[in-house]
């Protein structure tokens, strides 16, 4: 697909965040006229101006604060960062314009030389993103890992070759600007209700997640989860080549586990072969099995050896802040699931419990319901201690459903050590907030590694 040349163009930025940065960093590199914007009137133009690098021919304005229209009236591109809602009064003032409307990812994309394989879906992104980047890497080192797992693609898009892959995780953020987005292998490994205050209802979720694969062609691949039914549907009209992966049913075609549930098998035009081994694997919980077919059915697409995919995942380690053990404390284990930042995601973090649990949980209110959550924590759950804007709702939840050993924190220090008052020897005390971290925190990251500080600290 053709790519946009800006040479001689004037981009605005909207959003002064990382992703803005990073977007302003690339178009003063390639010598692009820019504007960063943030209505944050609060941010100080030369802090911004001082994080980005002396630009040679381009130029770069930094402007904070009310929008003045006289900056949409000198740019031939708009590009928001992702967490820009597409449907502020600011963006629909810019579509009126007539400017088109890009997001990082597409910027980046317009810069990359390489082929790409890119991964979004509501839970799982992060770890399969990772483990499909470290496979690919054991097989070829001119591999890139990008996007929502925490390094723009703008940072890196520049350094790609023609014989580089770029391995990006996209959340539905990112995926609403999209415009000639175009990767050779995509996966969609799930959709569950989730930031629905932003896309308003699920068809709108759903379908900025299924647009992923909307630049592909016959010969690319895109991979399916064959559990979650919003996938599967989809697959069944997809105009790509399809393979599908499946924890609980064994696959004429495709990824699936073999009846005693412990071997992960793939089926194809070479037969039945085995992929790996669960037990010899370091990722914990069921689905931790499915983001490894997912990841394994990618680095296949992508021609990688068998032997190559299966020493990769046994050598491959859980990602920062998913289900991520950090210590035991007087025969209590603490687990950091912060990354669980939705209901589904923390059904997974409970699952993975072998000992009875005191839950942690709590935080931004992303209108979410709560009860298939609630009921998959009954009978694992001991003690739920909650915080942040949601706790009141959450407990009226848990107690609808029966469960009434429910506290309450102010902060998450203070939620830690309830946990270590409430825990006994040969439980578990699992941070696994089912709702995001703003409001509290900067980001779940900063959440997850506070949480293992003030872990680290109980024996003091």
């Amino acid at each position: 697909m053709q790519k946009t040349d800006l040479t001689g163009k004037t981009v605005l930025i909207v959003g002064g965040g990382v992703s803005g940065i990073a977007a302003a960093e690339l178009l003063i590199e390639k010598q692009v006229n820019c504007i960063l914007y943030d209505s944050n009137e609060e941010l100080s133009v030369g802090e911004i101006m001082n994080k980005l690098p002396v630009p040679p021919k381009s130029t770069v304005q930094v402007v904070t604060g009310p929008f003045d229209s006289k900056l949409a009236d000198r740019a031939n591109l708009a590009v928001l960062s992702p967490g820009v809602p597409t449907d502020i009064p600011l963006v629909e003032e810019l579509k009126g314009r007539g400017l088109p409307i890009w997001g990082e990812i597409e910027l980046a994309w317009h810069f990359e030389r390489g082929r790409v394989v890119a991964i979004t879906g509501t839970n799982g992104k992060t770890t399969t993103t990772a483990l499909t980047g470290a496979i690919l890497k054991r097989w070829d080192p001119s591999v890139f890992v990008v996007g929502n797992i925490g390094i723009p693609y703008t940072s890196v898009c520049k350094k790609t070759a023609e014989d580089s892959v770029t391995v990006a995780e996209i959340s539905s953020f990112q995926l609403e600007t999209i415009a000639d987005f175009h990767p050779h292998v995509t996966a969609i490994l799930n959709i569950t209700p989730d930031h629905l205050n932003r896309h308003h209802t699920m068809e709108n979720y759903a379908n900025a997640k299924f647009s992923i694969t909307k630049n592909q062609t016959e010969e690319d691949v895109c991979v399916l989860n064959y559990d979650n039914e919003p996938t599967r549907k989809f697959g069944e009209g997809l105009h790509t080549k399809t393979v599908y992966f499946s924890r609980l049913s064994r696959l004429e075609r495709g990824v699936f586990l073999d009846e005693e549930g412990k071997r992960i098998l793939c089926r194809d035009e070479k037969g039945l072969q085995t992929i790996c081994e669960i037990e010899k694997m370091n990722l914990l919980g069921a689905h931790n099995v499915e983001n490894v077919m997912a990841a394994a059915a990618m680095a296949m697409a992508m021609k990688v050896p068998l032997d190559v995919i299966r020493e990769a995942i046994y050598e491959f380690q859980a990602v920062e802040h998913r289900i991520e053990f950090v210590k035991e404390v007087k025969g209590v284990a603490y687990y950091n699931d912060s990354k669980g930042t939705n209901t589904d995601a923390a059904i997974k973090g409970i699952e993975a419990m072998v000992r009875p649990t005191v839950l942690i949980a709590g935080g931004y209110d992303k209108k979410s319901p709560y009860d298939d959550w609630i009921e998959a924590c009954l009978g694992k759950m001991k003690t739920l201690i909650l915080l942040g804007q949601t706790a009141q709702d959450i407990a009226a939840v848990a107690r609808k459903h029966g469960f009434t050993r429910i506290l309450f924190a102010d902060s998450l220090k203070e939620a830690v050590e309830i946990g270590a008052r409430e825990a006994e020897p040969g439980d578990a005390v699992l941070l696994s907030p089912a709702c995001a971290s703003w409001g509290m925190f900067k980001n779940y990251e900063e959440r997850g590694t506070l949480f293992k500080e003030y872990v680290h600290c109980l024996e003091e």
